[in-house]
């Protein structure tokens, strides 16, 4: 797990639950690593040697981000199964615009308002789920201006979401302020990234998925957030499902 929290565990705590769900499905267990995105910064990619799979979860803030998308990098070129959640699919299309799209400078508008490709950047407004319109500007409160709570997703026939959720839409619960930029979407399709999963209005990117990789897949909600010990979770069990695969030499 990449994160810029690890000093603290239990900020991820959601999500190393999850992941343990996932290894009761899979009758495996998972060991979790945590990395340090900022070592990834100044050490370099060697920290993720060894790794079957790479995780990089949510965070907000610039602090160890191109360590986040040096990890995507790293698990794109190297074929290692990528689970992205929030920020972790935000830093996997910054990566790929940046150096499969062609898109020199990349970025987030949260990270650098100059970016000559602002990939994500902050929508003003969008539809909630009871269908009503909500409104942000850089200026508003941080808490009371996110996509927050479930909300409906529709899923890419073909896609690996699709085949793993067993369903053409599901219900998936947010809590973010950035959204990919549609404007510069084209490009970064056009390169080869799938948009699996779209939001209710279809206007909104939920999940990605690289159809190159074994096993690349990037989502915009919180899946931990509805994993459970009997149930576990679609996303999580796929991913750990990969990393055996992965270490078994069978991805």
């Amino acid at each position: 797990m990449v994160g810029k929290y690890i000093e603290l565990p239990d900020a991820y705590k959601s999500v190393n639950e999850a992941l343990k769900h996932a290894g009761l499905k899979n009758r495996l267990t998972v060991h979790i690593k945590y990395i340090d995105s900022q070592d990834v910064e100044t050490k370099g990619t060697e920290v993720l040697q060894g790794l079957d799979a790479i995780l990089v979860p949510g965070g907000f803030g610039d602090r160890g981000v191109e360590g986040k998308i040096m990890a995507a990098q790293y698990a794109r070129e190297n074929k290692i199964p990528y689970l992205g959640i929030c920020l972790g699919m935000q830093v996997a299309l910054i990566e790929y615009a940046r150096n499969v799209a062609g898109m020199k400078g990349a970025n987030s508008s949260e990270f650098d308002k100059k970016s000559p490709f602002p990939v994500v950047g902050l929508i003003t407004e969008w539809v909630d789920a009871e269908g009503q319109v909500e409104k942000r500007t850089e200026k508003s409160d941080l808490g009371g201006t996110m996509r927050l709570g479930a909300q409906l997703c529709h899923l890419a026939d073909g896609t690996k979401v699709r085949e793993m959720y067993g369903n053409a839409t599901i219900h998936e619960r947010h809590r973010h302020r950035y959204e990919v930029n549609n404007n510069l979407l084209p490009k970064i399709k056009e390169a080869g990234l799938v948009v699996s999963g779209l939001s209710a209005d279809k206007k909104l990117v939920e999940i990605v998925e690289n159809p190159a990789h074994p096993w690349f897949v990037a989502c915009q909600f919180h899946p931990e957030f509805t994993s459970t010990p009997r149930d576990g979770h679609p996303l999580f069990a796929g991913f750990v499902k990969a990393a055996g695969m992965y270490q078994r030499g069978e991805l």
